[in-house]
């Protein structure tokens, strides 16, 4: 036990050091554990022999679930709102423009038929926002709203429909059915998670609102959001439903109902979605075997370069024309299309129901996120920058001054008083206190001592009350005019 705990400890400790590194070179820390699980694996040095897709499939939807429930507590209404019909179009008729542009190239690179083509296809047609936006943080970039916005809102919606598209193409083609069955079984797939999502987080945020928790207990609400979820997902599952989409939507409905709840569990949900991609990530990794990919090298290229080159641009040009989106938005939501888990993930299904001639589809997706993830992920802030993508930091109003040196404030003053008073820009959370404010951006311990920067503002934990904030310092320096 202590061999295994030594070398699972080690080996993502090391890869979450290399992660921050090669963040810097513009690479996704999830590119790293993957190459940390291909390293511990078969053809690696580590040679560890993991041939356990049931396993990997386990953990991989588990951790997909956690990562959706995450990006729905993370999403505002207002994000939402401007985001919706452009992420609806391209995570519906997008995936499958998507999925029919690549099941086409498929069928004539790999020599199969047109259902196993289409089923590669979705497998690899979904989007992860999350490693956009962890690399544009790394930057220090921040992006046109209405462009994050469609990104946001699209990655989450995209995952349920690629899982719909690729559980109703193995269903055709294992019992020979027509595309009635795959409509009927979308429709009901929708539905259910629809319904449990929206009912389920609608419930749990009444629960959250009524019990006596605040900031301070934001290690056990999120055991509760995260629990709750959980359980919902395997109800829609139970239902014939979608559990991905449920989670999407409860993680939304818990952020609309209640904010302050899911405020103070979003640092604790941040660690444990980290934790699920990290193993996933390394499962996955240990899984391939890099041999059998170079076998097939020059079909996997061909099928990479058309989803990235053609697929994906193409269906975002088509699905964002009526909306009148600027071509260069367009272009740049086109091109940032990175793909994530939820490829590797689904290419597992096709292994676990034993559907014939696609053994190889794991190795595909995988190498067509591996490319997607290097080409793609090591130039997307270079073409923020090149196409006006950045919106500038926020500055204060024309004619007003900013105030400078320091002060010590009282920690239960409304944090939006606060900071409109010395006019700092509102965190997304602003209907707290400005000791909960520091609470959650500090995590869990706080000591006296403990602060961070806000947009030029320094603001540090002075005094202790009863094991609670009571005098907040902070310190003003003089902007650029």
């Amino acid at each position: 036990m202590n061999l295994l705990l030594l070398a699972g400890g080690l080996l993502v400790f090391v890869s979450l050091l290399a992660g921050v590194y090669s963040a810097r070179l513009g690479l996704s820390f999830l590119l790293v554990f993957l190459l940390a699980g291909m390293l511990a694996g078969v053809d690696g040095p580590g040679g560890v022999n993991f041939d356990s897709p049931l396993l990997s499939a386990w953990v991989g939807n588990v951790a997909l679930a956690m990562i959706l429930l995450e990006g729905g507590l993370n999403t505002r209404m207002s994000t939402f709102k401007r985001g919706f019909r452009p992420a609806v179009l391209l995570a519906t008729v997008g995936v499958a423009i998507t999925a029919g542009i690549v099941g086409a190239v498929a069928v004539w690179a790999l020599k199969v038929e047109w259902k196993h083509g289409l089923l590669l296809g979705a497998i690899v047609a979904s989007t992860d926002a999350a490693a956009v936006f962890s690399l544009l943080r790394q930057a220090g970039i921040r992006l046109n709203e209405r462009v994050s916005a469609t990104l946001e809102m699209e990655s989450g919606l995209n995952d349920p429909m690629a899982v719909f598209l690729v559980l109703a193409l193995i269903a055709m083609i294992k019992t020979d059915a027509g595309l009635s069955h795959g409509l009927m079984l979308l429709a009901k797939q929708a539905a259910f998670g629809v319904a449990v999502g929206w009912l389920g987080g609608a419930a749990i945020a009444w629960l959250l609102r009524k019990m006596p928790l605040g900031t301070s207990h934001g290690g056990l609400i999120s055991l509760l959001i995260l629990s709750g979820g959980l359980t919902l997902f395997a109800i829609a599952g139970l239902a014939q439903g979608s559990g991905f989409l449920a989670m999407y939507l409860y993680g939304l409905r818990v952020r609309a109902r209640a904010e302050e709840a899911a405020h103070a569990a979003a640092t604790a949900l941040d660690g444990f979605a980290w934790a699920a991609q990290a193993t996933m990530f390394l499962l996955l990794g240990l899984l391939v075997t890099p041999h059998d990919m170079l076998r097939a090298a020059s079909q996997t290229v061909t099928i990479a370069a058309a989803l990235m080159f053609v697929a994906r641009p193409l269906a975002v040009v088509l699905c964002l024309a009526p909306l009148r989106f600027p071509w260069r938005q367009s272009l740049f939501i086109g091109w940032v299309g990175l793909r994530g888990a939820v490829p590797i993930v689904l290419a597992l299904f096709p292994l676990l129901e034993r559907v014939p001639g696609t053994a190889r589809f794991f190795d595909v997706a995988f190498a067509v996120v591996l490319a997607s993830l290097l080409l793609q992920g090591s130039t997307l802030s270079w073409l923020a920058r090149k196409l006006g993508m950045v919106e500038p930091p926020d500055e204060p109003p024309p004619g007003e001054g900013s105030m400078q040196g320091r002060l010590v404030l009282d920690g239960d003053l409304p944090l939006a008083e606060v900071l409109t008073f010395f006019q700092l820009p509102l965190p997304e959370h602003d209907g707290v206190t400005l000791a909960e404010w520091l609470v959650a951006e500090l995590a869990r311990d706080v000591a006296e001592g403990d602060g961070f920067d806000w947009h030029g503002a320094r603001f540090t934990v002075k005094e202790f009350q009863d094991d609670r904030i009571a005098r907040v310092g902070i310190t003003l320096a003089p902007r650029k005019r």
